[in-house]
């Protein structure tokens, strides 16, 4: 049998979750740059659909045609400082530390359809209120956001794009670097996690580079490689998945001068 018109209909708005949707008066933005990776993945349940047509239009994220987004402006209440996730995935991570820091406020950035319905998903069950949701390229949010606006950064596990023509893609690096430093606060942690052998390589490089001036690797690592994941660090799905698979996560946290 084929979906219901609602459902259809539901579904189609979360394939064309876009950078046209996210102007405040409905206008496309100006041009984004280049995009790689998935939108969506498998066709989302029936609640899922319907999370994301009730429950993300009060937490989107939608950028200013002109000037800064202020973070704490997109809350109801004014957090304490604003946390930013990038590439959440399921967002297990993102909930979990909103559950356990409500006095901040969780900004999430995720192009992945799945992903956004995922954590849409925690935030219905955990009644979570401290959640914003970005569902689009990071680098557009970045781009708006103030300086020194951020006061701790995530980025867990992302596209490793293991091929050497691909390196470029990979988030950590020349491009986003100076995007990151431009908005984290000086003392803010930037945390990083993978478990693919080439990109923790790529991180050791692209850290120690000219490129991350703007960050010092944190007390109690080694260059930034932490000696185990800290405890108020949440495990995400993909990482326990990649431990029972016998691949061992590397964590890093390194601080903005």
């Amino acid at each position: 049998m084929g979906k219901t018109g609602s459902r259809a209909q539901a579904e189609k708005r979360t394939e064309g979750l876009a950078i046209k949707d996210l102007g405040e008066s409905g206008g496309p933005q100006a041009a984004a740059p280049s995009f790689y990776g998935r939108r969506k993945g498998r066709p989302l349940t029936a609640h899922r659909v319907t999370l994301t047509d009730t429950l993300l239009p009060a937490m989107q994220v939608a950028l200013p045609r002109e000037g800064a987004l202020t973070p704490a402006a997109i809350f109801r209440h004014a957090p304490e400082a604003c946390w930013l996730e990038i590439g959440f995935g399921g967002g297990e991570h993102l909930a979990a530390q909103a559950a356990a820091n409500p006095a901040a406020g969780m900004i999430g950035s995720e192009p992945f359809v799945n992903g956004v319905a995922s954590l849409l998903a925690h935030i219905d069950t955990q009644g979570l209120r401290n959640v914003r949701i970005f569902p689009d390229d990071a680098r557009l949010l970045l781009d708006k956001l103030p300086d020194a606006s951020i006061a701790r950064c995530f980025v867990l596990f992302p596209d490793p794009w293991p091929k050497k023509r691909h390196a470029r893609r990979r988030f950590i690096g020349p491009e986003n670097l100076p995007r990151l430093a431009r908005v984290m606060q000086p003392g803010a942690q930037l945390r990083l996690a993978t478990d693919d052998p080439g990109l923790q390589q790529w991180f050791a490089e692209q850290m120690a580079g000219k490129d991350a001036d703007a960050f010092t690797p944190a007390p109690g690592s080694y260059a930034g490689l932490l000696p185990a994941r800290p405890d108020d660090w949440p495990a995400t799905r993909y990482e326990q998945k990649a431990v029972r698979q016998g691949r061992a996560p590397a964590y890093y946290m390194f601080v903005r001068r």
